[in-house]
């Protein structure tokens, strides 16, 4: 049946997506994003002209309707806004939200950590409040392989501890999903953190290292490799997640009847709460992966070798068996298919 839906972030890569697949499905969407200026907000405006919404159809806390879509309208609204974030929840009565609005990147949270406790933590928390208070019947919300932090067990499992991060970000949403487990128990609302491996694909953020890589080869301009390249992720491709965060909205957690506080599991809980990862299941290493950019472009790269960053993980390896069992769905699209999808859109957006 179709649902109404808020996706917070449209703005954003993931958020874009979802959008148009919910949309193409025939579920009436409600998009939202501050259009902040973490990265080149032509992209993010961009994003929106592709789903029939006209910059110049924006103005802040009021509803602009898609040219393209009949079941689509996007507000431009901070979530630290409660004031109007309530006034939306109360006018359209969603089914389910889904929220990926959030201030992304691990480097960006040693320099701006205001910037992470206003919009993940102060945002989050008013999201929380808006959907106890107006029966939504499934919060899916966006968590992070950075969670894992100082962890070292591979592949990264729900069902370890996390209480290691190594940077403000991955707090942040290691925070949110303890917020959502205590609404989970106490007020009974289903909620579903995700967390997201690496995800590249068209429409990427300007900040991921396949955007960075891309466009500084076909510039001729050398590319920073960190950890002397000695560093693996479980890149997942848009597609994939997408399919993962559908699957995860249409089927809100139960509780899991074998939860006990005596051994307690960190996945899941007597509560409807439940952690899944969305990764490839598959680590890439780096060098690798600048080869299958190399081949696709036909250009090498110039490589400055550098120590690993502060905040930085060696790898990332998701254990997806949950996703698996639950959903029936493993991410599977191979890199090089990927990394093709991306330079192809990468092109053709700004005209090389």
């Amino acid at each position: 049946m179709a649902q109404k839906i808020l996706v917070t972030g449209t703005a954003g890569f993931i958020g874009f997506h979802l959008a148009k697949r919910l949309l193409d499905r025939g579920d009436e969407v409600v998009g939202l994003d501050s259009i902040n200026d973490y990265y080149d907000p032509r992209l993010k405006h961009g994003r929106l002209v592709e789903t029939g919404i006209a910059p110049d159809s924006l103005s802040y806390a009021t509803l602009a309707q898609s040219s393209r879509h009949p079941s689509y309208s996007f507000i431009q609204l901070n979530l630290e806004d409660r004031e109007h974030l309530f006034k939306l929840f109360s006018k359209h009565q969603f089914d389910s939200v889904c929220n990926l609005a959030a201030q992304a990147g691990v480097r960006y949270s040693l320099t701006n950590p205001y910037a992470y406790t206003e919009s993940n933590i102060t945002g989050f928390i008013n999201i929380l409040e808006a959907c106890r208070h107006h029966n939504v019947k499934h919060l899916a919300y966006a968590s992070s392989s950075s969670v894992y932090g100082l962890n070292e067990e591979m592949p990264f499992s729900t069902h370890h501890n996390v209480d290691h991060p190594v940077s403000l970000y991955a707090v942040s949403k290691k925070s949110n999903e303890l917020m959502a487990h205590t609404y989970s128990h106490l007020y009974g609302i289903p909620t579903t953190g995700l967390r997201f491996f690496t995800v590249y694909g068209p429409w990427g953020r300007p900040d991921m290292a396949l955007f960075i890589f891309t466009k500084a080869i076909l510039e001729g301009k050398p590319i920073d490799v960190y950890n002397n390249g000695n560093m693996q992720r479980d890149f997942t491709y848009i597609d994939d997640i997408i399919e993962g965060v559908v699957r995860v909205i249409d089927n809100p957690p139960q509780g899991n009847p074998d939860w006990t506080g005596k051994k307690p599991d960190p996945g899941s809980s007597c509560a409807p709460y439940k952690i899944y990862n969305i990764g490839n299941n598959n680590p890439v290493k780096l060098m690798d992966f600048i080869s299958a950019i190399e081949e696709t472009l036909g250009k090498q790269a110039a490589k400055n070798l550098l120590p690993i960053q502060p905040g930085d993980v060696p790898a990332t390896w998701a254990d997806v068996d949950d996703l698996m069992a639950d959903m029936g769905y493993k991410p599977n699209t191979p890199i090089k298919k990927g990394i093709e999808q991306f330079i192809a859109w990468y092109r053709t957006f700004y005209n090389i």
